[in-house]
């Protein structure tokens, strides 16, 4: 084939591919475009990215002996606390990252940085320091919201970009302040999406990249090459602390969901709620199904007047897809259904016997309950606990698919005895010195009285632990 020939080809292919495609993905063409610089985007989304700083005092021991009862029995208790020693004031910090998102001083962060804090600030890139208080706070997708006090004139927000139209080896640049040096930038591509089994939140989705994430980096701002928000940093996967190149961060379509949640004015996120229990396709199991490889949510059993139960599904049916979104596993399906919009319908692509299927789910929040909430202030082991009724809407929000009554933890206060002992939020109590516990009621009649010995029982994830102390 000639030269001419060569050349007409190639200006035939460039003619068919896509306009648009080549503008927005093409690997650089000159020697100038591989010398440009990322510093206008930098420009545009830096000042948007705050650090946050997060305090609270704590109480400890001045010596570990008086953590030993019989150390305390010949030596008293000098400190003048109930059963502790000398203690002293220390101040416990935490340090992260976060991003303006809204004229109105709304800042987006991490959960786990703000956590038990009980006084937060952040500081701008021109050291600029503004106190805040906390909006909202959801443990479950690792995000919180923040709004500056007294927000500035000239405050900068970042404009939240889509991260559904993310693919592999997009450039992303990651802005936060890694081991509290100041605010740092550092450049890599998307590595994978919709990463689950991560371990870091429930709703696990998560934009994989190779930019340089580290401590202090959590809930500072993945943004793209238009300088828009595509993701909050939140984790890295890492042996000795830092950075090995596999950093974490939650995808905007989950943001979205939490921002809007704190603008409208709750302190909860409303999510749709399924009403079913769902487990993932083994080998054996896609076997059986007959299909040609483990992928989707297998459902186990479904919750009664559940919208679940309303769109007919049953136990054995197999989701393979979400509005069209592909589902591997249940963290997948939890993410798609979850950032779904109250209000509307989502669409299953169900497999049932060896047929599809589409099945329309409603998106409904889940009865909330505890109306009949009680906080145990008798002198036991189970006392600093708040206790409810178990509900729909609180099993879903407290992880408790195991169970669909009883009576359980629904908040541990920090430093109680309850918390000294182990209780966590989940826990659903079963009975107290041979009392069964059916309603709080009953476990605040059961704690009244001041015991020498107590012995009692809860369902942790499904296990019955059995336990036994004095009083």
């Amino acid at each position: 084939m000639t030269r001419f020939s060569l050349l007409a080809v190639a200006a035939l292919i460039a003619a068919i591919a896509p306009a648009s495609a080549q503008a927005q993905r093409q690997p650089p063409q000159t020697r100038a475009e591989v010398q440009l610089s990322f510093a206008p985007v930098v420009k545009r989304a830096a000042p948007a990215v705050v650090n946050v700083y997060g305090a609270r005092v704590e109480q400890v021991q001045n010596h570990p002996f008086f953590d030993d009862p019989m150390f305390r029995r010949f030596f008293g208790n000098r400190g003048g606390g109930q059963g502790q020693g000398p203690q002293r004031a220390e101040v416990a910090r935490s340090l992260g990252s976060g991003v303006i998102i809204d004229r109105s001083g709304l800042v987006v962060t991490n959960n786990h940085v703000v956590e038990n804090m009980t006084e937060v600030k952040v500081a701008f890139a021109d050291r600029r320091e503004f106190e805040v208080e906390i909006v909202l706070r959801d443990p479950r997708t690792d995000l919180a919201v923040l709004k500056l006090k007294n927000p500035p004139a000239d405050l900068v927000t970042l404009d939240i970009g889509d991260s559904e139209a993310l693919e592999v080896g997009d450039i992303v640049l990651a802005i936060g302040n890694p081991f509290g040096v100041g605010q740092t930038v550092t450049q890599g591509i998307v590595s994978a999406l919709a990463r689950s089994q991560v371990g870091v939140s429930d709703y696990q989705s998560f934009v994989q990249t190779d930019a340089a994430i580290n401590p202090g980096n959590s809930g500072g701002a993945l943004v793209d090459m238009n300088g828009r928000l595509i993701g909050i940093n939140t984790a890295i996967f890492s042996r000795s602390g830092g950075s090995h190149g596999i950093g974490f961060a939650i995808p905007t379509a989950m943001v979205r969901l939490i921002i809007e949640s704190a603008k409208a004015g709750s302190q909860t996120v409303q999510r749709p709620w399924f009403g079913g229990r769902l487990q993932a396709v083994t080998a054996d199991v896609a076997e059986s199904l007959r299909l040609a490889r483990p992928s989707g949510a297998l459902i186990v059993s479904v919750v009664a007047n559940s919208p679940a139960a309303r769109a007919g599904l049953r136990a054995g049916d197999l989701i393979t897809a979400v509005d069209s979104h592909q589902i591997d596993d249940p963290d997948a399906f939890g993410y798609r259904f979850g950032v779904r919009p109250i209000g509307g319908v989502a669409s299953l692509a169900v497999t049932r016997s060896g047929r599809p299927l589409v099945v329309p789910v409603a998106l409904e929040p889940a009865p909330r309950g505890g109306q009949d909430a009680e906080q145990i202030t008798g002198l036991s082991p189970f006392q600093g606990v708040t206790v409810a009724t178990l509900s729909p809407g609180i099993a879903d929000e407290l992880r408790v698919n195991h169970r669909s009554e009883g009576v359980v933890i629904t908040k541990v206060e920090p430093g109680s005895p309850a918390a000294q002992v182990g209780l966590q939020p989940g826990d659903v109590v079963l009975g107290v010195n041979g009392r069964e516990i059916k309603a709080p009621a009953d476990l605040q009649q059961a704690t009244r009285e001041r015991a020498r010995l107590w012995r009692f029982q809860i369902d942790r994830g499904g296990q019955v632990i059995n336990s036994m102390m004095g009083g």
